[in-house]
């Protein structure tokens, strides 16, 4: 293509400059309106799913039977299966426009992935062994290592070819817990293997709704060794400290929690399908399905083209305090679920 253009710019007539810049204008123009449209095409999260439906298509579930640990399992594969293939692909290492011009869908996707990450964590050290001395299961030994590729890799090993391994690896594992056949491959539906995945979101969410809180600035009491008499840091620390996110950083933190509590959205929607015995028996339906209902607040459409970054009772809107309002109500509710599960 380059070689055509210059030719066709040699091959001009000499007496006409203002033709040849003209049209110069014209292609970059082109360019520049052609990047803007993909851009916008590109912009776009995609929707939830049915965690039951999932399950049954990627199992061949013929007649609506599914085994513990299938609608879990299979919600993890489809939320990196949508985290490549959504409208654009994988994003977060693009090194060409308009992708590297890109950064809500990014930080979104980063939200995802570190969700997926954690519940991969999950599926290796709990959810598929029964105790502490069981061996690990070797396909989500190689999930989770795969999943734990530098998310901005585009070579060398490319992050959406590690990740579609990490998926093709937990199809494996699904596949094997589906079949009578493979008795020694297992998802064990227990209290305390939920409470350990619970513990990990606790301190993910808690984590979004400070850094959001932060977006006007705060002044906080340090409470790092509050609870603890004993307790000791390895430096001394101000009792007062100042927060706030960096102006350039707020629409980053804005659509990393947009994309951490999608993906924990499909997730717990399968929790409440696999573990619906041990939420019976401890009367915490309710509280997964309030958990679940804060999660789906967050996924609102967002108006604005941009995000606003208002003082909490100002004129204009502070759509981070919104969304940190959704997340701190769902990680209160999620801390309760955790506790009803210890109670036994």
């Amino acid at each position: 293509m380059f070689t055509t253009i210059r030719q066709w710019w040699a091959a001009a007539p000499a007496d006409a400059p203002t033709h040849r810049w003209r049209t110069a204008s014209w292609v970059l123009g082109g360019l520049v309106v052609l990047n803007f449209s993909l851009l916008l095409f590109f912009d776009h999260e995609p929707p939830g799913f049915d965690v039951r439906a999932v399950a049954r298509a990627r199992t061949g579930s013929t007649d609506g039977t599914l085994v513990r640990g299938a609608v879990t399992t299979a919600t993890l594969i489809e939320v990196i299966d949508r985290l490549l293939h959504k409208r654009g692909g994988y994003l977060s290492n693009d090194v060409l426009p308009p992708g590297v011009l890109m950064d809500n869908l990014p930080n979104w996707e980063w939200g995802v992935l570190v969700q997926s990450r954690d519940l991969a964590i999950a599926l290796r050290n709990d959810f598929s062994r029964s105790q502490s001395q069981s061996t690990e299961d070797v396909n989500l030994v190689k999930a989770d290592n795969q999943l734990r590729i530098d998310s901005t890799s585009w070579l060398f090993p490319a992050a959406e070819t590690e990740y579609a391994g990490a998926a093709g690896a937990l199809e494996r594992y699904l596949l094997a817990i589906s079949s009578p056949t493979a008795t020694q491959v297992q998802f064990y539906a227990r209290a305390d293997n939920l409470r350990n995945w619970l513990a990990v979101v606790e301190k993910r969410l808690g984590d979004l709704s400070q850094r959001l809180g932060a977006s006007v600035g705060q002044v906080r009491i340090n409470t790092d060794l509050a609870g603890e008499t004993a307790a000791e840091r390895s430096t001394v620390a101000p009792d007062v400290v100042t927060v706030q996110t960096p102006w350039g950083q707020i629409d980053d933190v804005f659509f990393e929690a947009r994309g951490a509590s999608w993906a924990l959205l499909q997730f717990l929607r399968a929790v409440e399908v696999d573990f619906s015995s041990v939420l019976e028996k401890r009367n915490a339906v309710v509280s997964v399905r309030q958990i679940i209902r804060e999660l789906e607040g967050t996924q609102d459409l967002l108006w604005s083209p941009v995000v606003l970054n208002g003082e909490g009772f100002g004129f204009v809107a502070n759509h981070s305090l919104v969304m940190a309002s959704y997340i701190s109500r769902a990680n209160a509710a999620l801390i309760e679920l955790r506790m009803l599960l210890e109670r036994g």
